[in-house]
């Protein structure tokens, strides 16, 4: 039989690194994957049986040449930051990412590619402490999300668009904070998960990590890996033309209580102070995952200290010196 042939684009980076990672050793799928600002590290560009292909996927050209021949492309390439941005410029999330997707599902289409996994997010939901489902969305986008919140909508819509018309089946993704390794974990980009890693592997012992806001908001917090296999049940399962699927932890977590889980976790004696000065959005959420559950037969497997766990190793790992090296 031969092999797959899956597109990741946005490989070089978190959720795209992490799918590369995760299908290398797959003897079925021959992959290939797509960087444009992020150069690939030295492990990538050396990795046996993976292609690289530098393109702009804001490009109907490099789309074009991307997508055809594809048999599956999982998309994951997108303009993203953290709460500063969302807040302070929020139009950094509007047209690069409208145009890319708009791009890459006509492609899709046109070249009859067998299977789209789209990764949409959940700010169209509104904020809520009880879990949502997908039905939840009442097309009424939490203002701080304005703009982010309705360009998913869009893009997700034209998923159905386009499986509508078929040969294409579409799966998108409302997946809820998603952490693990390769995540950003610098103060001006990341979420506040890789934020608060940051922040309390730098600080010295006994000193104090800052808190943005009050730290009462409830997110709902998936390790990467847990994910991909949700990624993986839904290229085995799916024979409908489209799916959209919350996959999250299922509970929250409080920020406060996050950030002292990763305190304790990291060995160190730090304080914790707040600023509520600072950008934030007063937002709370969790997640049904009920579908995924029942039409996906997927659940997610590592609990929230083995996750932080694992991250803060992974990253204490690639800042040493053999790491970098």
């Amino acid at each position: 039989m031969a092999r797959q042939k899956f597109l990741v684009c946005g490989a070089t980076g978190f959720i795209g690194r992490n799918i590369l990672d995760a299908f290398q050793n797959d003897a079925n799928v021959e992959l290939f994957g797509v960087y444009c600002k992020s150069a690939p590290d030295k492990v990538l560009r050396h990795r046996p049986g993976l292609t690289l292909i530098e393109a702009d996927l804001r490009d109907p050209a490099g789309v074009e040449s991307c997508v055809k021949g594809m048999d599956v492309v999982i998309q994951a390439a997108a303009t993203t930051s953290g709460a500063r941005d969302i807040v302070l410029r929020p139009y950094l999330h509007v047209t690069d990412n409208a145009v890319m997707n708009a791009l890459i599902f006509r492609a899709c289409q046109q070249h009859a590619v067998g299977q789209v996994i789209f990764f949409s997010c959940t700010t169209m939901y509104a904020s809520s402490q009880t879990p949502v489902q997908e039905s939840d969305f009442n097309f009424e986008v939490p203002d701080k999300y304005f703009g982010v919140g309705w360009t998913k909508v869009y893009n997700e819509k034209m998923c159905e668009f386009y499986s509508r018309l078929g040969p294409t089946r579409y799966t998108v993704i409302r997946h809820s904070n998603i952490y693990g390794p390769f995540d950003k974990f610098d103060l001006e980009r990341s979420h506040v998960f890789g934020a608060t890693v940051t922040k309390v592997l730098t600080v010295p012992e006994g000193g104090q990590v800052v808190v943005w806001g009050d730290g009462s908001e409830l997110r709902d917090l998936l390790y990467v890996d847990d994910l991909i296999e949700f990624v993986r049940q839904a290229m085995r399962l799916q024979t409908t033309p489209f799916e959209l699927v919350n996959v999250g932890a299922g509970e929250s977590i409080a920020i406060r209580d996050l950030v002292a889980k990763i305190i304790e976790a990291s060995g160190k004696k730090l304080g914790i102070v707040y600023d509520r000065s600072k950008p934030t959005i007063n937002f709370d959420l969790v997640l049904n995952i009920g579908r995924a559950r029942g039409v996906f037969q997927w659940r997610p497997r590592t609990g929230l200290d083995a996750g932080i766990a694992k991250t803060l190793a992974w990253v204490r790992g690639s800042r040493s010196p053999e790491a970098s090296g």
